[in-house]
């Protein structure tokens, strides 16, 4: 049996993309504007020994299958197949075609992978300051030029918001800066603490348009270089600041507000009440805590895919859990809640342009962090894209107070979110 012929089996006769592989057959529409290309029987092996995502993945990031036209749009087209839809009467016959030793010989993922048995030496348990730090570090110690390419000039690795459906990138994180400052209440004298603060971003919106002493935490030392010298070259080192520090070693009562925007899925459903205890603890009494973050669709599917690419490649001993159980949990340890939205779609566009900014700097991108780290990006961004778009995955902001001794909220009887455009 030649490839083709599994490809056929799987897709059907009429696949709306074209498959060519290394052993010279070909299935699918001849000519197709997308196509599936094995270039090497690695990538058999890969599909072998993990059939599904996981095998494909090892197998792109590797370079033994390529993609050849647009990524988002291939995997839409393709998000029902996987060899894990072959028969095992199939997957012999591939063993006889291929090879038994070339199956069954396995060979290590790509080096991109965190696999488990990397991340039990610094800790059995997830979610320790020593493990945090590692993982943080694997994903964002990559390049801070390679974040420039992919991000654009405001460095935000966070779902935009935005106010149009033609508003640019940078117009749209620079609204979502804003829409969270004016939850927060922001207004010049108040003090900030945002968690997980990535590049500056929202320390230095607040700095410069509120007036707001802002402090930003990151376990990434190379983003707090980047930010500190951002913030030095915007004249703002006087209100902002960015550390290299876990939050949980802030000190606290020292804020009158607190942002935290993509941080929660780093903490681990185990530890939410402790980390929203923290927040609060941070807090003055009417202060307020915005938590952006994302979330799975509803309180009933699993925090966590162990053995999942995104958990693999991307985002190590991250875990996200239902928008209920987060606004429960931020209740029950310490927060009346007082406003909560979905920015579902918002996400989905932030990642159609960070796709673009990728595919439109792939050259610099790939000299940069290489090949692989390169199609992991590719990969993982065009396929959250489809996430967001069909509902598996959401993303929130949650505001809530720390009430006064008296109950006291300091919220206005209707407060005004939307800010005006542009920021």
């Amino acid at each position: 049996m030649r490839l083709a012929e599994v490809f056929e089996r799987v897709a059907g006769p009429d696949a709306p993309v074209e498959f060519r592989a290394y052993d010279g057959s070909r299935a699918g529409r001849s000519g197709a504007e997308l196509s599936v290309v094995v270039k090497t029987p690695l990538a058999v092996n890969y599909l072998a020994q993990a059939p599904g995502a996981l095998g494909l993945a090892r197998a792109y990031v590797a370079g033994a299958l390529d993609i050849e036209g647009d990524m988002y749009t291939t995997l839409a087209r393709m998000s029902d197949m996987a060899l894990g839809d072959v028969s095992w009467a199939d997957r012999l016959k591939i063993i006889r075609e291929v090879g038994w030793v070339k199956i069954v010989n396995r060979v290590p993922p790509p080096p991109q992978e965190m696999r488990p048995q990397r991340l039990l030496t610094r800790g059995l348990w997830r979610h320790t300051k020593g493990r945090d730090a590692e993982v943080i570090s694997h994903h964002y110690d990559v390049s801070n030029r390679f974040y420039e390419l992919v991000l654009g000039p405001s460095m935000a690795y966070t779902c935009a918001a935005y106010p149009s459906e033609d508003a640019t990138l940078e117009e749209a994180q620079s609204h979502k800066f804003d829409l969270v400052a004016r939850k927060l209440g922001l207004h010049e004298g108040m003090r900030l603490l945002d968690v997980g603060c990535g590049w500056g971003g929202m320390v230095m919106h607040a700095a410069k348009h509120y007036g707001v002493r802002a402090l930003g935490v990151t376990l990434s030392k190379q983003q707090a270089e980047w930010a500190n010298k951002a913030i030095a070259e915007a004249g703002l080192s006087e209100l902002a600041e960015v550390r290299h520090l876990d939050y949980r070693d802030v000190p606290d009562g020292e804020y009158d507000a607190v942002s935290s925007i993509g941080l929660t899925e780093h903490i681990g459903k185990a530890n939410l009440p402790s980390y929203f205890e923290s927040l609060r603890a941070k807090l003055k009494p009417e202060g307020r805590l915005l938590n952006h973050c994302i979330t799975r669709p509803t309180n009933k599917e699993k925090s966590i895919n162990k053995d999942g690419v995104i958990n693999r490649y991307v985002f190590p001993d991250g875990e996200l859990e239902g928008p209920g159980h987060i606004i429960s949990t931020m209740n029950d340890h310490g927060f009346e809640i007082r406003h909560e939205e979905n920015l579902r779609e918002h996400y989905a566009k932030t990642l159609t342009a960070w796709c673009a900014n990728l595919d439109a700097n792939w050259d610099e991108a790939v000299a940069e962090v290489g090949q692989g780290t390169a199609r992991v990006w590719r990969l993982y961004m065009a396929g959250c894209r489809l996430g967001f778009e069909h509902n598996v995955v959401q993303l929130h902001q949650v505001l809530g107070v720390r009430l006064g001794d008296k109950g006291e909220s300091g919220m206005p009887l209707r407060p005004a979110f939307e800010p005006p455009f542009p920021v």
